[in-house]
């Protein structure tokens, strides 16, 4: 069984706390031992409504701004972006918490013995089981979030018969307007500001063996059997009248025994969960030891690393369900009315980490979500860009939030002025149809994708024979120039051009695929494309960061924007580009050696780097800093604070050390360290439509099979100094053993 367990609560530390979600409603659970607590959000509850905040003297003062940049004055042309790019106002909508859910336990437990809660992976099951040393009765709950009733449920009960007794309250500290009482439930709703979602709570109790009853705002039940306790929650994002709503699904739930609202929970998990499975080697014996001791270790062991596999993927399957917003900067877990960067979509990393291991692990439905908010995103860039920059197309900076914002966030002069968001975004498109084959998908989406193209055919500018970016920034960094002036504004840095070497090239193959006829403006996509800058190795022996080679002014930054070309994409590979992967190596060191890695999400990154330079060891050493440095006693990332995108990324990278795809092949075992002899992984999926399961022992790969999702799956499959071109229909499976 793979669990998370301890043997004390989360003493109101929400650091402590575990998770649990459905994609739409998720709960942080203190697993407390004389009352409980609950931490409740609701995806779609954000600060307001949309707003129109583009700057409207952008467009009039972006050719000075290009002026100035080109002639060097970047202090002058960053002072003008101030005032003429920023947006007006400044900062998008915020993710907010709901609320929390208390749980009055009545004094049924006065002295805590015996305790331990956990979080079992393989079912999505929280549970709780508390000892009084002075009845001797012993208390059990047990907590899921159900994606079938699109409820949380909270099951109570006690090995002593009629011993269960609970007061159950919900609410917000601020910001709601009312409640209303049932028979056997209590609403609150509320509306947030400026035009924001309205949104409905609701807690509902079902006894057996008593009677329910409501006091104020708390529903009570005494001397019962069991109890459930069901919680509902909506907004006008998604209901017209989200109060008929909650109520509705909490009558429904309320329906239902629950055994099989247990059951249906389990199983419509299941399918998600049980899709790709790894299995290492490892001591048994450290399953006893609590997680939080566990993570202590002076080395992780593997079947820490096994746990933390299987953490990542619940997370995502917790956060991002089709049909639901996408996984933001906590997923769906926020405690605040105003959180850390307003806990949205960070679009120049941090969204696009989150979605890493969807389509490799198995999870390529969870992948939708970020679909829909691009469309969105689309829409609004069009305005975005012809009013900001005079251009066709659509555009997206470094954020965006739940109305598909696509105007600078924030005054931030490393990070605000970035126009490669919607880019970056476009690429997962492609992604998904590699994973895929989904020519329809391809086909709802090829408009995206050429508004992307369009937007930088306009905005382009043609410098000693390059089309380049300007302004261009390399999140979130700054350069120094020959006279000492720091400026993080310039042209052509290396992650703009890589990115759009993606973009360009990718729409170009979908335009072929789909049969698009539009031969002249694809020519001139195609001709663009040529005329990018190409990436650059500098004095040192580093790939370039920025169109000429500056000086640094922080050496060891979080981002390393300029290998995106290592990855996520596949533009450096040792076997292709074994000069570039050699640079890309120097440029990891050198960021490392000057206090590089410092985040939970760049150290993420990091390890996904060295797993495409097939360096296995320095992936787990990095690996490894990773769960000592960045990671809470509750397995979360630590940026610090807490952001989700470092789990995501660095079980995306555990992927990636064990199977690589792209540019037409496929690696078996690329990146195995030594740590890592003996294991199992079934599941991985691979770029040209395939599911792999694969064995290995004593460092050396037993058994594959290789079985194609889509007809015409294609591949070339690497196994150690052999190659096999596959090319099979749905269904049709390829298998190799070692002799």
């Amino acid at each position: 069984m793979s669990r998370l367990f301890y043997t004390e609560p989360a003493g109101g530390d929400w650091e402590r706390a575990l998770p649990i979600g459905n994609g739409r409603l998720g709960a942080m659970i203190y697993g407390e031992k004389t009352e409980e607590r609950y931490q409740l959000n609701e995806e779609t509850l954000w600060s307001g409504g949309p707003m129109n905040r583009i700057n409207p003297d952008a467009r009039e003062n972006l050719p000075e701004i290009r002026r100035k940049i080109f002639e060097g004055r970047i202090p002058e042309a960053e002072r003008l972006m101030k005032y003429a790019l920023t947006g007006t106002p400044q900062s998008e909508r915020a993710y907010q918490t709901l609320g929390e859910l208390y749980l009055d336990l009545m004094d049924t437990v006065t002295e805590p013995a015996d305790y331990e809660r956990e979080l079992d992976l393989s079912c999505a099951l929280h549970r709780v089981r508390v000892k009084d040393g002075k009845t001797g009765i012993t208390y059990y709950r047990e907590s899921f979030a159900s994606a079938e009733a699109d409820v949380l449920v909270i099951r109570l009960t006690a090995d002593c018969s009629g011993s269960v007794c609970v007061g159950a309250m919900a609410g917000r500290t601020c910001f709601y307007d009312s409640t209303w009482q049932e028979e056997d439930a209590v609403y609150f709703r509320g509306n947030t500001a400026e035009g924001g979602p309205s949104f409905c709570a609701g807690v509902m109790a079902v006894a057996e063996g008593a009677d329910v009853r409501v006091t104020g705002e708390h529903v009570l039940v005494r001397g019962a059997e069991a109890v459930t306790i069901l919680v509902g929650a909506s907004t006008t994002f998604r209901e017209k009248d989200p109060a008929a709503a909650v109520r509705e699904r909490l009558r429904r739930a309320a329906s239902i025994p629950y055994e099989t609202l247990r059951a249906e929970h389990v199983a419509e998990y299941r399918r998600w969960f049980d899709a790709c499975r790894l299995e290492l080697s490892y001591d048994r014996a450290k399953d006893r030891m609590p997680t939080d001791e566990r993570l202590k270790q002076e080395e992780p062991d593997n079947g820490l690393l096994q746990l933390y596999f299987d953490f990542g993927r619940y997370l995502l399957i917790s956060s991002s369900r089709p049909g639901c917003l996408p996984a933001n900067l906590q997923g769906i877990w926020n405690r605040e009315m105003s959180p850390p960067w307003g806990s949205r979509y960070t679009i120049n990393i941090n969204t696009e980490m989150n979605y890493w291991p969807a389509e490799s692990l198995g999870l390529s439905d969870c992948h939708k979500p970020l679909f829909e908010l691009l469309r969105r995103m689309a829409e609004n860039g069009e305005k975005t860009a012809a009013d900001m920059y005079g251009c066709r197309g659509f555009v997206a900076h470094h954020n965006t939030d739940i109305w598909g914002d696509t105007a600078p966030q924030d005054m931030y002069i490393p990070a605000t002025y970035w126009v490669m968001g919607g880019a970056w975004l476009c690429t997962h498109v492609w992604e998904h149809y590699e994973y895929t084959g989904d020519r329809e998908f391809l086909q709802e989406m090829y408009p995206v994708l050429k508004s992307a193209v369009l937007f930088f055919v306009d905005y382009l500018v043609e410098y000693e024979g390059c089309y380049v970016t300007c302004p261009s920034v390399s999140p979130e960094n700054t350069y120094i120039l020959p006279d000492g002036t720091k400026g993080c504004n310039g042209f052509g840095s290396a992650m703009d051009s890589e990115i759009l070497r993606d973009l360009f090239g990718q729409f170009l193959q979908a335009a072929e695929i789909l049969g698009e006829t539009d031969k002249a403006f694809l020519e001139e996509a195609r001709e663009i494309r040529e005329k990018l800058p190409p990436i650059r190795i500098g004095s040192a022996g580093q790939i370039l960061e920025w169109f000429r080679e500056y000086g640094e002014a922080e050496p060891g930054h979080r981002h390393i924007s300029h290998l995106y070309a290592l990855h996520p994409s596949s533009q450096i590979t040792p076997d292709g580009t074994p000069e570039l992967a050699k640079a890309a190596g120097v440029t990891l060191e050198r960021r490392l050696s000057n206090g590089g890695g410092h985040t939970g999400w760049s150290r993420a990154w990091i390890i996904n780097m060295y797993a495409r330079l097939w360096d296995g060891e320095r992936a787990w050493k990095n690996l490894e800093a990773l769960l000592k440095k960045s990671t809470l006693p509750n397995l979360l990332d630590c940026h610090p604070p807490f952001q989700i995108d470092g789990n995501f990324g660095a079980v995306a990278a555990m992927g990636e050390m064990l199977l690589q795809s792209g540019g037409g092949r496929t690696v078996a075992l690329p990146a195995l360290p030594a740590r890592w002899p003996d294991g199992k992984i079934c599941g991985i999926c691979g770029r040209g439509g395939f599911r792999y399961d694969m064995e290995w022992r004593d460092g050396r790969l037993t058994e594959l099979s290789a079985e194609a999702l889509t007809d015409g799956a294609a591949t070339v499959l690497c196994v150690e100094d052999k190659k096999y071109d596959l090319f099979l229909q749905r269904g049709q499976r390829f298998e190799w053993r070692r002799e």
